[in-house]
């Protein structure tokens, strides 16, 4: 298995030369994780967070613990290790066991039901899973079906019923092992861990990352604009299953030697202002969807924010009224990027000191972005183009979908990205949509995402998303979901406002035919905008 991957892993490195990037060709992940016992910081907290701490020492403790517990399994090298696991010490503990004895865990999502569970257990041939006490029932006949999955390894709880493979108890399970294990002898280019694609757009693709991505990803972003130092602490709302909040919980702070706040559960507002008011930490990572809930909050206004010095976005476009509530709460402006789970994390960023609202960011050094037309050409400043991009963190391959990584994966190592951008003539890249998501209204043709951001710039708009709907006769035609700020707004006299606005703001044949008012707008479990949810409605 390993060495397929490693074949199909240019020999050129893209965007090493211009960070300095190196690791030697035998490289193990894990070594983001125990270098700092190395440079002498055994004793300080690695995780701080209501689920416990961990020094540097006892996580590498533990990691060692969980490697040669998967041993002891008869894994293989190579072999996979599914992870169902909420924020807590046990998560970067299992993950990087498996990582230095060799194996190949997979973060999944832990809103992912029984039957898409049976899709990862049978497509990655997973004989070992990790999961929480209350995720277990999650393990049930349905799930294991037709899989390979032998072993269910039980954290944060007792074993309970369930209907999975013979079930471990994970405290007194790890009790027996020793808590040193050397490295696996892992070549740069062999398999790390995958994790899997949210499968919008049809089943969910295992994207593969490599033992060196880790270590690049840390390089290229967190150096560049996080500039992390020891005394930090990254809280990272979105959870380590999602590629962005892996980065921040998880590579950013350790290659740094700084702590990690972990919070489990539903990330509720008052949780979050909770923890940052026990913990303080320094460096705030969230979502759009976040950010807005949390200005509106109860409780939002008593909450000391002083400890951050810096509150970081992604994933979905940010608007100017998000933008500055955040700001007039905190004092601190959101940094915003772009980044995707084949990258692992962000190359398109905003920096502290150099920002444009409503744009994606400028280049992040180590990665090479290029706006081309439907025809691969590359196209200029203020011209619109579908994103590619290349760099050393850049997943090689879909696991099992070589049509897939046809399509995404490109000659030279570059990634179709399917966004359409503008670039402006200082750098800056503006979201203009999925280059699929064009439709016909009217005769004439309209990008869903820019009605969206116009009508998210509404003052009375709290949150919507707008996209495309067939009418009974076959049309097409734009349909809004909106929350208000004032639930009790008229809905006629509001859809006649928000229409007029659209009209007003951009052409007329623009405005959403039909606009939906509710509560709050479903989300994944990432975070984002729940649009499969929206189309059902």
């Amino acid at each position: 298995m390993s060495n397929e991957i490693r074949d199909q892993v240019p020999a050129d490195s893209p965007g090493t030369c211009e960070i300095g990037f190196a690791v030697p060709q035998t490289y193990n992940a894990s070594r983001v994780l125990f270098d700092n016992l190395a440079q002498g910081r055994g004793d300080k907290l690695a995780l701080i967070g209501p689920a416990g701490t961990r020094t540097y020492a006892e996580l590498c403790a533990e990691a060692c613990q969980w490697g040669n517990g998967f041993a002891s399994l008869g894994l293989r090298r190579g072999d996979r290790v599914l992870l169902f696991l909420d924020d807590t010490p046990a998560y970067p503990a299992a993950f990087f066991g498996a990582v230095r004895a060799g194996f190949v865990p997979l973060l999944i999502n832990t809103l992912t039901p029984p039957d898409l569970l049976q899709f990862y257990l049978a497509d990655s041939g997973a004989a070992v899973a990790v999961a929480e006490s209350e995720f277990c029932a999650r393990f049930n006949a349905e799930a294991c079906k037709d899989t390979a999955l032998r072993t269910l390894i039980v954290v944060n709880g007792a074993v309970g019923e369930h209907a999975a493979p013979s079930a471990l108890a994970a405290a007194s399970w790890l009790a027996q092992f020793p808590t040193e294990l050397a490295e696996a002898d892992t070549d740069r280019n062999e398999m790390a861990f995958w994790m899997y694609s949210s499968g919008s757009t049809g089943r969910p693709k295992g994207i593969v990352h490599l033992q060196h991505d880790m270590a690049y990803s840390d390089v290229a972003f967190a150096r560049n604009v996080l500039k992390l130092t020891p005394d930090d602490i990254c809280f990272s709302v979105p959870k380590i299953f999602f590629a962005y909040g892996f980065g921040n919980s998880v590579t950013f702070p350790f290659s740094a030697g700084a702590a990690t706040l972990l919070l489990p559960g539903q990330p509720k507002p008052a949780a979050i202002f909770a923890a940052i008011g026990q913990y303080k930490p320094t460096v705030f990572f969230g979502l759009p969807t976040l950010y807005t809930s949390l200005t509106k909050a109860e409780g939002a206004e008593k909450t000391n924010f002083s400890s951050l010095r810096m509150a970081l976005s992604a994933a979905e476009v940010l608007s100017a009224e998000v933008f500055n509530g955040w700001k007039a709460l905190t004092g601190l402006e959101i940094v915003e990027g772009l980044g995707s789970t084949e990258v692992l994390h962000i190359y398109l960023s905003n920096r502290p000191e150099q920002k444009k609202l409503g744009a994606a960011g400028l280049r992040v050094p180590g990665y090479e972005v290029a706006l081309r037309d439907k025809d691969g050409r590359e196209v200029g400043d203020d011209e619109e183009g579908i994103l590619w991009v290349r760099g050393d963190s850049n997943t090689p391959l879909y696991w099992n979908r070589p049509d897939k990584s046809a399509e995404t994966i490109r000659e030279g190592g570059w990634i179709y990205t399917g966004d359409r951008f503008v670039r402006d003539a200082d750098g800056f890249h503006f979201f203009r949509g999925r280059a699929d998501d064009l439709i016909k209204i009217s005769g004439q043709w309209v990008y869903p995402l820019e009605v969206e951001l116009c009508l998210a710039d509404h003052p009375d708009i709290r949150e919507c998303a707008v996209f495309a709907a067939e009418l009974p006769d076959r049309r097409m035609t734009l349909k809004a979901v909106v929350v208000m700020n004032n639930r009790a707004a008229d809905q006629v006299e509001a859809t006649r406002k928000l229409q007029d606005y659209v009209k007003s703001k951009l052409l007329p044949y623009k405005y959403p035919r039909e606009v939906i008012f509710i509560d709050e707008l479903p989300k994944t479990g990432t975070g984002k905008i729940d649009r499969q949810a929206l189309l059902r409605m």
